[in-house]
């Protein structure tokens, strides 16, 4: 019997905020599959939501990840080098944007507020990438989130489609510069699935209901099918498989819509 087994892996999971978090289903997976994890979380007032978790998946580094403050991730990844000396996997799962340009038009979004969300959401994953490098010498899988948004356009999206499109462009430039070493980079767009983050979006319960009529499997998807799908490729199975956009999300993206 074949079987997806991380044991003795070591990864690292940035992006959870509670048991609803896209990055607690992957860090459940990761877990069950025998990895050792490291945690994040983005500050105080998030931490008694995290915490539990973390203790859940008896993560031996728990630290705060705000990848807006100078040396927390630079903190992280020291502590992961002395507990470990090196990292396996890690997934990125942060995004975030300024509540009038999530809400209005990108015409419309300033810079300071464009840059701030590329920043979050984008850069963050190219700096960890950086991170992660050193401690990757002999391979390792990098991931991230992405959303169809990023490829076509999903009103109400706004400013978070061009930012996830160009997350989704750093997967394929970072995947061509670390592929010598064996550090393959890969992205999943998630299908809509009502976590956190998605509540901030308008109209998300449109999207849900056009997503169960347009979708070719005529539903949604659960954290629990992305989570699987991470855990392929932190695993093995996925060796060959380095610059992709795997997308879980009951086949929504082939059917090209635009919601009005």
């Amino acid at each position: 019997m074949e079987i997806l087994d991380l044991s003795g892996r070591k990864g690292l999971v940035v992006g959870i905020a509670n048991e609803d978090s896209l990055a607690w289903s992957a860090a459940q997976h990761f877990r069950n599959a025998g990895a050792d994890l490291a945690i994040t979380y983005l500050n105080d007032k998030a931490k008694p939501y995290v915490a539990p978790l973390a203790r859940q998946v008896e993560a031996p580094i728990f630290l705060p990840g705000d990848v807006t403050l100078p040396g927390q991730m630079e903190a992280v990844f020291e502590a992961i080098e002395r507990e470990w000396g090196r990292l396996d996997f890690l997934f990125h799962s942060i995004a975030w944007a300024r509540k009038e340009d999530l809400h209005g038009r990108l015409t419309d979004c300033s810079a300071e507020g464009f840059a701030k969300s590329m920043q979050i959401s984008c850069h963050s994953f190219i700096r960890m990438a950086k991170l992660a490098e050193p401690l990757m010498d002999k391979g390792g899988s990098l991931m991230t989130l992405s959303y169809y948004g990023a490829e076509k356009v999903v009103d109400h999206y706004n400013v978070m489609g061009p930012v996830k499109a160009a997350l989704e462009a750093s997967v394929r430039y970072l995947a061509h510069e670390l592929g010598q070493k064996s550090i393959r980079v890969n992205a999943i767009s998630a299908g809509a699935i009502k976590t956190r983050a998605a509540t901030g979006i308008e109209h998300f319960d449109e999207l849900l209901d056009e997503t169960r009529q347009k979708a070719p499997q005529r539903r949604t998807v659960d954290a629990c099918e992305v989570g699987r799908a991470a855990l392929l490729l932190a695993s093995d199975y996925t060796t060959a498989i380095t610059g992709e956009v795997l997308h879980v999300d009951a086949g929504f993206h082939i059917e090209g819509m635009v919601f009005h």
